[in-house]
């Protein structure tokens, strides 16, 4: 039997760790620059939605960077954080730009809290690589939407922090990360989850530091390893110095290193539900009002 892209996709990642980074990363006063830029290209691509979404879910907003870009494209849809865990909206400190600009930002509603075809946009930026199981994720977007809503999302792909992978092979150190999934795979995932029309791309982006130090300090940022292969214990000061050196010898011209990461856009939409008729067909009694309202039948 042939392997699925979801089978594929599953990432062998320490749950434990996973945790730690995710909550560390929402509790960050702003979220990391990188998924602010990539936020802002994403947003380019809302012109091929020409439908005004009325409810917009903004996935993991936290940590998402996009809430003024999406509250100025859509200022009359609902905006609605959504978060693992429901909480509440939490002030931002006394020397954040937020706290004196823009929006206040919306109390999180849980993932499983939210109402089934509710939202007319998925918009899920820079999260799904954070992901244990991405098949999953994509159900709950799915679920999510209306019948066709629209799902915009973002992620990190296999080209990402290649040169850190070697300078971890070379010195013998394992994984720096738990594996990125493949475009291709995601379209096909998404398909898998009842999307329809998934259309993939790829952007690199690269940035450089002006130390190996600082480039360590916003790795930090981006996340942390949770491969299920890494380092059980505390690295050492010299560990950190092997890095740095590293770093530092495969500098950029003008002595900055450089790291590039592969980000991966993709968007779908919730195609109308279409069960086969079989001797026995069971149906979700929100998929058969919406087939009802729409004037459609089982296809056979």
């Amino acid at each position: 039997m042939p392997e699925t892209a979801a089978a594929r996709a599953l990432r062998p990642v320490d749950e434990a760790a996973l945790a730690r980074v995710l909550r560390r990363q929402r509790a960050a006063a702003e979220p990391p620059w990188l998924h602010g830029e990539v936020a802002q290209r994403m947003g380019d691509r809302l012109g091929v939605i020409r439908k005004q979404p009325a409810r917009v879910l903004d996935w993991w907003a936290a940590t998402g960077a996009s809430r003024e870009l999406l509250a100025g494209t859509y200022p009359k849809a609902e905006l609605v954080a959504v978060e693992p865990e429901a909480r509440a909206a939490a002030p931002a400190p006394w020397w954040s730009p937020r706290r004196w600009g823009g929006a206040p930002a919306p109390a999180a509603v849980a993932e499983h809290a939210l109402e089934p075809g509710g939202a007319e946009l998925v918009w899920a930026n820079m999260m799904l690589h954070a992901c244990a199981d991405p098949q999953a994720v994509m159900a709950r977007w799915h679920r999510a939407l209306a019948v066709d809503g629209f799902l915009m999302f973002s992620t990190l792909g296999p080209g990402t922090l290649e040169r850190l992978t070697a300078i971890y092979r070379e010195q013998g150190w394992g994984q720096p990360f738990a594996p990125f999934v493949d475009m291709h795979d995601l379209g096909d995932m998404l398909v898998e989850a009842g999307f329809a029309d998934p259309v993939m791309d790829q952007q690199t982006i690269t940035l450089t530091w002006s130390d190996a130090g600082a480039a360590i300090a916003e790795l930090r940022t981006l996340g942390g390893n949770v491969g299920a292969s890494r380092h059980p214990g505390l690295r050492t000061p010299r560990w950190r110095q092997r890095l740095e050196a590293a770093l530092a010898a495969d500098a950029a011209p003008g002595g900055r290193p450089a790291l590039a990461f592969e980000v991966v856009f993709g968007h779908a939409f919730r195609p109308p539900p279409r069960p086969r008729v079989a001797p026995q067909t069971a149906v979700p009694l929100e998929d058969l009002r919406t087939m009802v309202r729409a004037g459609r039948r089982p296809s056979s």
